[in-house]
């Protein structure tokens, strides 16, 4: 069952984590989201500053990046796997639209990457199907 389950719900989960237990304000959440975690001098002599949003989106693209090698395989489990990361788009998209702590650019584009995972995830395993009829025929 853990086989079903979309990777991308670990930095979803994570977010929700930091957004609920730290206040519902938008301010807060971007605040938080922008909030510098580390900075490594550059050959420029410039310091790159990370914050907290850029590391989650950073694990989640390469969460995204293992989901779309997971969707590769036409098992019935990936059809599971697709479902539930519908269920999971729905629920992002949900609280980007009604709760403030969610309108951030950074729970956006953690919501576009689910997005992606969804229709991704669909294509690859109704061309692989399709691939798998033509060899059968």
């Amino acid at each position: 069952m853990f086989a079903a389950t979309p990777l991308l719900l670990l930095p979803v989960l994570f977010y929700n984590f930091l957004a609920l237990t730290y206040g519902f304000g938008a301010t807060d959440a971007g605040v938080r989201m922008s909030a510098q975690v580390f900075s490594l001098p550059m050959a420029s002599g410039g310091r790159w500053s990370v914050g907290m949003g850029d590391l989650i989106i950073f694990l989640s693209l390469v969460i995204l990046f293992i989901e779309l090698l997971k969707s590769t395989t036409s098992r019935r489990i990936a059809i599971i796997n697709h479902s539930l990361s519908m269920i999971l788009f729905i629920i992002c998209l949900i609280e980007f639209l009604l709760f403030k702590a969610f309108a951030t650019s950074t729970f956006f584009l953690l919501t576009s990457m689910v997005l992606l995972d969804v229709l991704a995830g669909f294509i690859v395993t109704i061309v692989a199907a399709r691939r798998e009829i033509d060899v059968v025929n």
